[in-house]
């Protein structure tokens, strides 16, 4: 079973006036790439999440984010009082001097360090509290990604089966292919020299060395062997995106070979097909776990 690097996860509760929101979301990325966004409070807290989000996410760009929100008479920012008196003071006497007038306050509110944040230290049980919502948003954003990686592995499935029933119609044209390139060799010959003169054991023995370079019976075998890697893959229970991504390369090797050896009009045109079918998989992969 494989999942999804794209997910979401989010949980809602309320503790002592307040309205807490933790969510995570994620897209697709080589490695991990953590970033948090908490409030100042639970800053300490920072390495239990990130570890917690380590091991729960795996790759991925995460973001993590909570956010408080009062929902009662709590305030979270006041006004320095003591500091707008300050700036007041020197701001009225400025503009006496320069003989402006005017309401100071509005302008004096744009100042720095005039509002002020209610910091608290951090609450261990409010903490504790906080953290059921944390797994509760991190098993939301575990369960969406196994559903967006059950979707995956359809899609990716029957692009593998699309490879495999191409590759099936390849058989149909080989004999026609070899005999084609039999019938090419020999026109040529003859018209470069007269029958007479050919030697026909020696041109036999060209004929089968050419026939075998083009011959794909081992590409075939391969490339089969290799879907069915890939399915097995798809089914195995560790995080399997990087090794999907190395049996695509694989599969790609052997396709690209398969039309080098073609030397007919419709395996070409099947080989295209794969190659289509092939680099949708590739896009897919990329957002896999």
């Amino acid at each position: 079973m494989i999942y999804s690097m794209t997910g979401f996860g989010r949980a809602v509760g309320e503790l002592s006036g307040k309205k807490i929101t933790v969510e995570v979301r994620s897209l697709n990325s080589k490695q991990l790439d953590l970033n948090l966004r908490i409030p100042n409070r639970f800053r300490e807290k920072e390495g239990e999440l990130r570890k917690l989000l380590s091991i729960a996410a795996g790759r991925g760009k995460i973001d993590f984010n909570i956010h408080l929100e009062s929902t009662g008479v709590e305030r979270t920012q006041f006004i320095d009082k003591q500091l707008v008196a300050v700036y007041h003071a020197e701001a009225k006497a400025l503009a006496q001097e320069l003989g402006e007038n005017g309401d100071l306050l509005p302008h004096i509110f744009r100042f720095p360090e005039v509002f002020k944040s209610d910091y608290q230290e951090l609450d261990e049980n409010e903490w504790n509290s906080i953290l059921p919502l944390v797994e509760q948003a991190v098993d939301a954003f575990h369960a969406f990604r196994k559903e967006e990686g059950t979707s995956l592995s359809k899609e990716l499935l029957a692009r593998k089966n699309s490879i495999l029933s191409l590759l099936s119609e390849v058989e149909k044209y080989e004999d026609e292919r070899l005999q084609a390139v039999r019938s090419r060799i020999e026109k040529a010959l003859t018209e470069a020299v007269s029958s007479e003169n050919v030697d026909k054991n020696r041109l036999e023995q060209e004929l089968i060395y050419y026939i075998e370079k083009l011959d794909v019976t081992e590409e075939k075998v391969r490339l089969k062997k290799h879907c069915e890697y890939f399915e097995e893959t798809l089914n195995a229970e560790d995080d399997s995106g990087r090794k999907l991504g190395f049996i695509c390369q694989e599969m790609g090797r052997e396709i690209n070979t398969l039309g080098s050896k073609a030397n007919h009009a419709e395996i070409q045109r099947i080989v295209v097909q794969m190659k289509d079918d092939l680099e949708k998989i590739k896009e897919q992969v990329l957002n896999v776990l």
